[in-house]
């Protein structure tokens, strides 16, 4: 598996990606990728795995992680929606907490309007 910096080259297809993740993942804008390709690249990897479970959320977060302590964070933060138990399951089982939160979802504790009105989501931190 490669993991690399995602570059304006990879947009087209992570966008293609992205939208097979329905319903909790969406595609973003073309110009969001832009961004994130231009000034957020180093903290933005991408994988190119041969097949599917891989491990690809095990080494994009170890990508992830490894930068993030060159750059001296002590802490990561992941998001989902709160009915999302495979992101719940996936982020505890590889150390990220979830975070208390004002309201309980399906055993998940949830931050109500954590993205704007009505868009709760359940936040996890990693310790690094």
């Amino acid at each position: 598996m490669k993991i690399s910096p995602l570059t304006q080259h990879d947009i087209p297809d992570v966008i293609e990606l992205m939208s097979l993740g329905a319903p909790y993942i969406r595609p973003r804008t073309a110009s969001d990728y832009w961004l994130y390709a231009t000034l957020f690249s180093t903290t933005c990897p991408i994988a190119h795995p041969v097949r599917r479970r891989a491990g690809v959320t095990t080494a994009l977060l170890n990508a992830v992680r490894e930068r993030s302590q060159l750059l001296s964070a002590r802490r990561l933060y992941l998001t989902s929606e709160p009915d999302n138990t495979a992101a719940h399951t996936t982020w505890t089982r590889r150390g990220f907490t979830n975070v208390p939160g004002d309201q309980t979802i399906e055993g998940v504790s949830v931050i109500s309007d954590y993205k704007g009105p009505d868009k709760h989501r359940a936040v996890y931190e990693l310790l690094i």
